[in-house]
């Protein structure tokens, strides 16, 4: 393996490769490697978004975070789809970025479901055909952010002109790296293959109401970081039985953990750390293989932001109630979901057969 192609392992690829050599020479070389290639990673994101916040306004950081995590996903993964088709793929998903989370906040929770309901599953469909890539990770997280951290007035306007400008570039950076691969798939195939018999289409329905409806509900409970419920669910919520059943132990645990790290190290660091925090429990998922160690070390980094806002005890609160709670209910939802929808479907072919 070439020092390039080592370099484009994932976190859980660069492990296993250092765990294949025997000799501790051969070991402390690779996780040298490893450990640039991180370092390398972390540079490149914290100056891109710094970038982005130069060009649009640090209360834009989080769209910039939306385009990062977009140029990087689709660098390396394509739609399934013509190169082309895929470019105006991209484009739509940015259009919907734009739009839907910003709308969702203007009206009541009655209608916000219906936008994120519509819009995820626009997201789902367009960008997310192809399950085993889990675009759904990337996409319906941008969305879920962006609606967590909405803006109005100029800084909105400066937030539609960093978007376009990121939808441009991810168009790009898709283009240049996907146009050769070939496909019999265009874009309305994308639609066609919508089949409510088939496990990915019953996914991208379980997806989109399993997160549109937990939304709905933090938002009628009143309390504060929905958006952390819904990437809480959005996480649970894989294509693949077996990981969600995974996912639901691990992700209340780390989130607990994560919460009881932070507290350590509010305690224990000098006072006015607190920026610091954030950075180290991304270079720490930089680190982490396992789901459940970034589900910690993201929980770090959230409740390093929500601090300032909520304080302490309440931001910690937060934090954990919405992962508790959003892990049980996507549970008991995917358990509801195929059932209902069949029994659904089964009284409608009734109807329409009488």
């Amino acid at each position: 393996m070439t020092f390039y192609q080592e370099l484009q392992l994932d976190q859980a690829g660069s492990k296993a490769y250092i765990a294949s050599f025997e000799a501790p020479k051969d070991r402390w070389k690779h996780s040298a490697v490893y450990l640039f290639k991180v370092l390398i990673n972390i540079a490149f994101c914290t100056a891109f978004i710094a970038l982005f916040s130069a060009a649009f306004g640090t209360s834009n950081s989080v769209a910039g975070l939306a385009v990062l995590l977009c140029v990087m996903v689709f660098r390396r993964a394509d739609l399934g789809i013509h190169a082309s088709h895929g470019v105006l793929v991209i484009f739509a998903v940015f259009g919907i970025l734009a739009a839907g989370p910003h709308l969702s906040n203007l009206v009541p929770v009655g209608g916000a479901f219906c936008i994120n309901a519509a819009c995820i599953l626009l997201l789902v469909l367009l960008g997310c055909h192809n399950v085993i890539m889990f675009n759904h990770s990337t996409l319906v997280l941008a969305y879920l952010l962006i609606q967590g951290y909405d803006v109005s007035g100029e800084v909105l306007q400066r937030r539609l002109v960093g978007l376009l400008t990121g939808a441009c570039l991810t168009a790009l950076v898709y283009y240049r790296n996907h146009r050769k691969q070939t496909y019999k798939r265009s874009l309305i195939s994308l639609f066609r293959e919508f089949d409510l018999s088939s496990a990915r289409t019953r996914w991208q329905l379980r997806l989109t109401f399993g997160i549109s409806v937990i939304l709905l509900a933090v938002s009628c409970l009143g309390t504060s970081k929905a958006m952390w419920a819904g990437i809480a669910a959005m996480s649970v919520f894989v294509p693949f039985r077996n990981d969600l059943v995974y996912r639901v132990k691990l992700r209340s645990a780390g989130s607990i953990l994560g919460s009881i790290l932070f507290l350590a190290l509010y305690f224990l660091l000098p006072e006015g750390s607190l920026s610091y925090m954030g950075i180290i429990g991304g270079i720490c998922v930089g680190f982490s293989a396992s789901y459940g160690w970034q589900t910690a070390f993201n929980a770090m980094s959230a409740i390093a932001m929500a601090v300032p806002v909520f304080g302490l005890p309440a931001a910690v609160l937060l934090r954990i109630f919405h992962n508790v709670f959003a892990s049980a209910y996507a549970w008991l939802f995917d358990r509801i979901f195929d059932p209902l929808l069949s029994a659904i479907l089964a009284v409608t072919r009734r109807r329409v057969t009488a």
